[in-house]
């Protein structure tokens, strides 16, 4: 088994080329050596990392001294003033992402400064419910990803700036799924 330091160690060890190669290996489902969903997960950091980004790769959340973790965090960045927690799902081909990653992450910018926005990434998309719902979350903001803006981002080697674009479309037209392939701001 894979520990999450070596999967750190496997990501950060690769470039651009080797994010865009890796991205095609999770297309075409082939990616033997990471278990379901970890590829994914570390790439979206990975690439946020490369454009700039403070990043915290996946880690657990306890408290108050208690051995039990309450909260498993997919990841963390900072990036131009923003602090974003991230939920990455890639499930299997054709299934969107339901509301319940919404409402869990939403759960967890509640227990966060104010400040703190979140991002869920899918590979394959979201269901109405689940725009729906990242809309009704607001003021907890949560931004939408889908894997044709993940795969834009990898082909630019842009992100950081692309999380502003999609930040600040949320602030003047409050809609959180802004498709950042639209402008062609690169």
């Amino acid at each position: 088994m894979t520990t999450a330091k070596q999967y750190e160690d496997i990501i950060t060890s690769l470039q651009w080329d080797g994010l865009k190669s890796l991205w095609n290996k999770i297309e075409e489902r082939n990616t033997p050596t990471w278990d379901a969903g970890k590829a994914f997960e570390y790439l979206v950091l990975r690439a946020f990392q490369l454009d700039g980004a403070e990043v915290r790769y996946p880690y657990g959340v306890k408290l108050f001294g208690q051995s039990q973790e309450i909260e498993q965090i997919d990841g963390v960045i900072h990036c131009h003033g923003l602090s974003c927690l991230i939920e990455s799902k890639d499930f299997q081909d054709k299934v969107n992402v339901d509301f319940a990653p919404i409402a869990k992450l939403r759960n967890q910018l509640l227990r966060r400064p104010a400040s703190t926005i979140g991002a869920v990434f899918s590979r394959t998309g979201f269901t109405e419910s689940a725009r729906s719902l990242s809309c009704f979350c607001l003021p907890q903001t949560i931004l939408l990803w889908s894997g044709e803006e993940i795969k834009y981002a990898l082909e630019k080697e842009v992100i950081c700036e692309l999380l502003v674009l999609k930040y600040r479309f949320c602030v003047e037209h409050a809609l959180t799924d802004y498709n950042v392939t639209e402008r062609d701001i690169l």
